[in-house]
């Protein structure tokens, strides 16, 4: 098989050069030249690893070496081809985030407090690193825009997945930022009054907490978090000026999107409190007042109560902020709403989600990346209480269709949880719903040879598991998160070997900021010290989050599930060329 014809070439480049306003010789240039490997830097370069102690218990941080790629075959199930690299050609690169739990730290609209009362229970309520979610995504997205083009085959990246979690506590303000991150759209990480910080990070009493002004008095300062005087003030200056996704990118919901800290429904004097100007201090204020309301009403009667409660100051184990309207707690319907605010570029509008989602309430989509790749986007999220997921019926028999009408293609399907936090079965009083576990649904994929990976998140760590059934299967590729350390993400590319087998490799990314924390004002310098203060997270082991080597960069080997000869080389070098383009337009 041979690329395109000299003509063809000619009249691609003279239609791309048009659709994104480039010079048609500056662009012929660029895409006569051969791919060659990307050099940014990933973990194939580097690796970050657990320091020496600085003070009492808290480490810092150090470089070590990089990891090779580990050829995995438990779906191939034989030996593999030791000649393959010299045939082997690229089908899609693609970028993977997952749980970017972006926070709007001085909200009423958080439950800090409650670590008080359970720390190793309440864990997500509170990190040291709350201020800085902002940053660490920005530097994430720096980290993928620099790797536009493949490490291993030159290749340019197609599109980016997001597995959810993106918006922390459910906050219109949160949501906002994280899209307009990923877009490349300035964002100034600050809400209520202009240039203070109003967190409970800065008030001296809350010695429960990671006071960067002096941790002295609580666990944290007992721990050896050290004084870093500034980094509040630091982290609310702004703008942080992402650059933007180098590729379109496609969301799904996250459990952290659908309910209170991913957990609890949301109550009326939740919404009434994440616009008002109370914030708790107490942990037994926000129990009796927000946890605690879950049993009540949501009747306008109760809704008068609740906003008369927090207007009037009814409730101790508060301290005043200024409020912002701009916090309020999106409804299910808005979070993808959201998503059509965004530019053109990169796209697409929507990002994944249509306007038949929102017309009908549905939660969940399909959509072509290229002519020979389907992705499908599922929602797994329980919409009544708990963490974990499952499928509804609805999206279950929806995809068994839409896989039956795509046995052509190869077929990568999204979600937020993993076969290991798929079995959430909690329903409505009288409901009636069918939700499927991960058993069901792993043997629904495994029906559809052409399904070969799926992408997920959830359980904040890197991890890949093998399915197979027979001589075909899929991998389960699962990515860590942006707010616990390691805060890694991935970058993923589907390779066709020329021999029957086809490959997909993973590359753990390290965000693109600097190993030690410093008094730096940057978004890069301060996404640094974010995961300095990750990685001394005393409730777990954080380092356990990186997963095996088996679980970071890895080549999984599977059959082919069809002929990969019928994509001809010159149906992929016109894909490649457009995506070339539009980085080269960016």
């Amino acid at each position: 098989m041979s690329g395109l014809s000299r003509r063809g070439f000619l009249a691609s480049v003279s239609a791309l050069a048009a659709a994104w306003q480039l010079s048609p010789a500056a662009l012929g240039t660029a895409l006569a030249q051969p791919l060659a490997p990307g050099q940014a830097l990933s973990t194939l370069q580097r690796t970050i690893l657990q320091g020496p102690v600085a003070q009492g218990s808290y480490r810092t941080l150090v470089t070590g070496p990089g990891e090779p790629y580990i050829p995995r075959l438990d779906v191939l199930g034989r030996t593999a081809n030791p000649d393959r690299a010299r045939s082997r050609r690229s089908l899609l690169y693609l970028g993977h985030l997952s749980d970017m739990h972006v926070i709007d730290s001085q909200s009423p609209g958080r439950i800090e407090p409650m670590i008080v009362q359970d720390h190793s229970a309440w864990a997500s309520a509170f990190h040291p690193q709350d201020p800085m979610t902002v940053h660490v995504l920005a530097a994430m997205v720096k980290a993928l825009s620099d790797l536009r083009t493949s490490p291993l085959t030159g290749a340019p990246m197609a599109a980016a997945m997001v597995t959810g979690d993106s918006a922390d506590m459910h906050s219109d303000l949160e949501l906002r930022w994280y899209i307009d991150t990923l877009d490349g759209v300035p964002v100034t990480p600050n809400s209520g009054l202009a240039d203070v910080y109003e967190g409970i990070q800065s008030w001296a009493d809350a010695t429960w907490a990671y006071r960067p002004e002096d941790p002295a008095g609580g666990d944290f300062g007992d721990y050896g978090f050290p004084r870093m005087p500034g980094l509040l003030e630091r982290a609310i200056r702004g703008p942080v000026e992402s650059p933007g996704l180098p590729a379109p990118w496609y969301a799904v919901y996250g459990n952290h999107d659908t309910l209170l800290l991913g957990t609890f429904g949301i109550s009326s004097q939740f919404r009434t409190m994440a616009v008002g100007d109370r914030k708790a201090l107490a942990w037994q204020a926000l129990a009796g007042d927000v946890l605690g309301g879950y049993a009540a009403t949501a009747s306008p009667i109760q809704r008068l109560v609740d906003a008369l409660d927090q207007r009037f100051g009814l409730s101790p184990g508060y301290r005043t902020v200024t409020p912002d309207a701009r916090r309020r707690i999106f409804e299910q319907r808005e979070f993808m709403a959201a998503h059509f605010v965004t530019p053109i570029n990169p796209g697409p509008v929507g990002h994944g989600f249509t306007q038949a989602n929102l017309d009908s309430g549905e939660t969940w989509w399909q959509a072509d990346l290229t002519p020979q790749v389907r992705v499908f986007g599922l929602d797994t999220c329980n919409q009544v209480a708990g963490p974990d997921g499952a499928v509804p019926d609805e999206q279950f028999r929806w995809l068994r269709t839409q896989l039956e009408q795509s046995r052509d293609k190869l077929c990568l399907v999204l979600s937020h949880h993993n076969s290991l936090t798929l079995e959430n079965q909690a329903l409505r009083p009288g409901a009636t719903t069918v939700l499927h576990g991960a058993e069901e649904f792993v043997d629904l994929l495994l029906d559809f040879p052409n399904v070969v990976a799926w992408l997920n998140g959830h359980t904040h760590l890197n991890q890949i598991l093998a399915h197979s059934r027979g001589k075909a299967g899929f991998w389960e590729i699962t990515t860590a998160s942006c707010i616990d350390f390691p805060q890694q993400q991935q970058v993923v590319e589907l390779v066709d070997n020329r021999d029957g087998t086809m490959s997909i490799f993973t590359t753990v990314v390290d965000h693109a900021s600097p190993i030690a924390a410093s008094t730096g004002t940057s978004y890069t310098d301060l996404a640094g010290t974010s995961r300095e203060l990750a990685a001394n997270d005393w409730i777990e082991n954080p380092f356990m989050r990186r997963g095996s080597p088996l679980d970071r960069n890895t080549e999984l080997l599977l059959p082919a599930p069809f002929d990969l000869s019928t994509i001809s080389d010159a149906a992929l070098e016109a894909q490649q060329n457009a995506a070339r383009a539009r980085v080269l337009a960016r």
